[in-house]
């Protein structure tokens, strides 16, 4: 395990598309801990993650994995990193056996012990064409080989998409149980924050390309908050220190920066708690200040 402080380092990161532009995004991820990456579909997260994985060229800024230059390290980081996409990059007529004989040429430290029992304790048949599992035994397919490996860092990009609750909830508790070193980290995309609200350390929050909030879940949770009131009651409200506002038949709930503070701001008004749900939609909104 390598001396590093922060498993991913993303600084400045620019890559230009026609019609979509990654932004300046910057954020990283301690060691040891999961990072949610939250946004919508066609915010920038897969860009994001292909950026890191150099899948796709960047334009501008520096990007640091495991300590590592993810372009001049490619091949060191490579061995010591799990990727898990939405889609199984698998071929169907492989089965979970071909996948060990596959992956076991290609990572160094593949263990083929810790694949079966994966493969027991995700029901798995080994014989089984792949072409023929369901959804979710593909994603946990994936999630075997990801964690068969001894990877430092484990990379998703929306691996709980369209999987049930009780599935869902059993490959979360495979990422915490994976967690438990203090050694590996996580960096998980998702638009179902549900997931993550259980489960992250942190946050970042992407839409269109640009990075509106990133850090610590429970400071990000803790801050923020969301103030009932009527119409005429948020006139007296300074704009400055609201996120947006939703506009309701009954009055307004205003999402502000700094609930505590707030509180003893507007001492008559109410304040409630929110949820990364509710956070992401107040930022995403952010620019129409008023929105229904």
């Amino acid at each position: 395990m390598g001396d590093y402080e922060n498993a991913i380092e993303i600084k400045g990161v620019t890559k230009r598309y026609d019609g979509f532009t990654l932004d300046h995004i910057s954020f990283e991820v301690p060691k040891g801990s999961i990072m949610g990456y939250i946004g919508q579909n066609g915010a920038g997260k897969t860009t994001t993650i292909r950026s890191l994985l150099n899948i796709i060229p960047i334009d501008n800024g520096e990007i640091r994995l495991l300590g590592l230059d993810h372009i001049k390290d490619e091949t060191e980081i490579k061995q010591r990193i799990a990727v898990v996409f939405d889609e199984l990059p698998f071929h169907d007529i492989f089965n979970a056996n071909d996948m060990a004989k596959i992956f076991e040429g290609l990572y160094a430290q593949w263990n083929n012990g810790i694949y079966k029992e994966y493969l027991d304790r995700f029901q798995l048949p080994s014989r089984k064409k792949i072409g023929q599992f369901s959804k979710g035994m593909k994603m946990k397919l994936q999630i075997a080989c990801a964690l068969s490996h001894h990877a430092e860092l484990l990379v998703m990009d929306e691996p709980t998409t369209g999987l049930d609750p009780v599935v869902r909830d059993e490959i979360l508790h495979i990422f915490m149980e994976y967690l438990e070193t203090g050694e590996r980290s996580i960096l998980m995309s998702s638009h179902i924050t549900s997931d993550l609200e259980k489960i992250a350390d942190s946050v970042t929050y992407i839409d269109k390309g640009k990075i509106l909030i990133s850090g610590y879940k429970d400071e990000i949770l803790e801050k923020h908050g969301v103030l009932k009131c009527s119409k005429e009651e948020l006139k007296a409200v300074d704009p400055q220190d609201i996120v947006s506002t939703r506009i309701n038949d009954f009055g307004a709930e205003a999402m502000v920066y700094d609930k505590e503070a707030m509180s003893d701001k507007y001492s008559g008004l109410l304040i409630d708690p929110t949820s990364l749900e509710e956070i992401m939609l107040y930022y995403v909104n952010q620019e129409k200040r008023e929105w229904s």
